[in-house]
Formats: C-alpha cells, structure tokens, sequence
C-alpha cells in the first residue's frame, strides 16, 4: 500500500499512486503460477519489469533537473537511475518473485503429500497461500534491500547527494 506523503512533496507516480501496484504483478503471476500458462507468468515478469525501467528512468529525469552544477549532472542522473533500478529490480521483481515461487512451490508439495485433497483443490490453495503472503513479504524484502544496498553499492557513490531509491 502507497506510504501517506509529505505535506509539501511532490507526488511520486511510481511511489504514491496505483502504479506502483504494476511492481506487484510478477507476486501475482507466481501465485497463479500452477493455474495458469507459463506464458501469463513471464508476462507478469513483463509488466513489473517494465514498471522498474520507467521508475528508474523517472528518476534520472528528476535528478537532471536538480539545480546544481553542470559538471556533476550525468553523475547524478546515472546514480540515479542505477540505483532505482537496482533497488526495484531486487525488492520488486527478484527476491518476492523468488519468495512466493518457493512458498507455492512448498505448499503445493506439502498439500500433495499431507492431505488426500484433489489436484485442483490444492492448486487453487496454493494461489491463495501466495496472494495472502504479498502483503506480508513487502516491507521486510524492502527493508532488507536498503540494508543490502546501503552495505555495499551505495558505499561506492560519492558523499554528496546520494539517491534515495526507497
């Protein structure tokens, strides 16, 4: 869910609006996974990959029009844009789309060695489990790619205006 902004901040349309929910269609294709062709599962990596890219390149154009020398601006579009797009890569395709693939993947198995339910039966409770743990994983995954990204890529950037991918 979009945090509340600031009063006074611009509106980010990949942050604060409905967009951001396009971030979240590769979650939903793993949980539909056993359902649906592989085909709509890579379209779902589509769409939410294709909502990074126009993130990040938001963000360079926003960092090119900060005031402030000339000489530094392709450094700070660049940093900009790489970090944005490596920070959404991670906390909004790869790790989620990894952790409900393997919560689904698991469910499916247990419920077929656990229980005498029929295939669809446990098809469709397996998509459930998946599309009821999104909201749960988002947070920890964002804050966990903070932590990674501020322990090792973010170190290499100059001291002076570092983006803010989160």
């Amino acid at each position: 869910m979009p945090e509340p902004q600031q009063q006074g901040a611009e509106r980010d349309l990949y942050r604060d609006s409905c967009v951001r929910y396009l971030g979240y269609a590769n979650e939903v294709g793993e949980a539909f996974r056993s359902l649906v062709p592989a085909a709509v599962v890579w379209l779902s990596y589509g769409v939410s990959s294709s909502y990074v890219l126009a993130d990040a390149i938001d963000k360079g154009k926003k960092a090119g029009e900060v005031p402030g020398p000339e000489a530094g601006r392709s450094t700070r579009v660049t940093l900009a844009v790489v970090d944005t797009f490596v920070w959404q890569s991670l906390a909004s395709v790869a790790i989620p789309g990894f952790t409900i693939n393997r919560l689904c993947a698991a469910s499916l198995y247990l419920l077929g060695t656990m229980t005498r339910w029929p295939l669809p039966f446990r098809k469709w409770t397996t998509t459930t489990l998946g599309l009821l743990a999104i909201p749960f994983i988002v947070h920890p995954i964002d804050r966990s790619v903070d932590f990674l990204l501020d322990s090792s890529l973010r170190k290499l950037y100059p001291s002076v205006g570092k983006p803010s991918s989160s």
